[in-house]
């Protein structure tokens, strides 16, 4: 399953008008853009990527007649930000995971299903360089796309300030990282960052974290999964902020 497409000119006109939230909208780079100049306003004002690409690349993601132009619509609503600071707002402990750049729709599928095994809070997902919330996304989560919110927003750095700004502390992952894991204390509000499947975490990003932990292998291959660290991490703070009352 991939995303659901809407192809023609007056079918993504009403896709921007009606609200629905649009992962991206597809425009054939060898059309005349004043033809779809409305369209793009629209795109523009909703704050919608536009990609210009290929006509091809269009073809290959739908069978209808699309004039050139298209759109990803969203597998399943997203989460505003400040909303969701207001569903957390009075918890003494509440967790998140971001991911920097993450873009293999079942690792976040599967991510989904570990924060609602874990009782995470939500995902943080950036609008751009990003996966989005596709059909594969929700059928790979098994259902967990229902009752975890998924938060984009438009920069992962500010996200981080303003969660800082509520009392969050920052964990990264990154392979040269000072502290095994296993030792934090964890026993605080906390967003945990996964970076993409093969540049990891972005520097900036990084400079951001409180604290830079690293995941410790003894094999000869040197990283894991992104979805398989997401789970080790969130594990760990579920087992932190859970002990076992013997």
């Amino acid at each position: 399953m991939t995303d659901s497409i809407v192809a023609g000119r007056n079918a993504v006109r009403e896709a921007l008008r009606s609200g629905s939230d649009i992962n991206k909208v597809y425009v054939q780079d060898s059309i005349n853009k004043n033809q779809v100049k409305e369209l793009l306003d629209l795109a523009r004002k909703r704050k919608v990527i536009v990609q210009n690409v290929p006509k091809n690349k269009i073809d290959s993601m739908t069978d209808e007649k699309h004039q050139g132009i298209i759109a990803s619509i969203s597998a399943h609503e997203y989460m505003d930000f400040d909303k969701f600071l207001q569903t957390v707002e009075g918890k003494d402990i509440a967790n998140v995971i971001i991911l920097d750049g993450l873009e293999d729709p079942h690792n976040l599928g599967s991510i989904l299903r570990t924060c609602d095994a874990t009782g995470f809070d939500a995902v943080i997902i950036p609008k751009r360089r990003s996966v989005q919330l596709t059909e594969t996304v929700a059928k790979t989560s098994t259902g967990a796309i229902e009752y975890i919110p998924v938060v984009r927003v438009t920069n992962i750095n500010q996200t981080i300030d303003k969660l800082k700004d509520r009392g969050f502390w920052v964990v990264g992952t990154d392979g040269s990282g000072d502290t095994d894991y296993r030792e934090l204390s964890l026993d605080m509000s906390t967003a945990v960052v996964i970076g993409s499947e093969g540049e990891g975490i972005s520097r900036k990003t990084l400079e951001k974290c409180d604290f830079t932990v690293k995941i410790p292998m003894t094999g000869q291959i040197t990283s894991l999964n992104a979805s398989v660290s997401a789970a080790l991490l969130m594990y760990e703070v579920y087992r932190k902020q859970n002990p076992v009352r013997l």
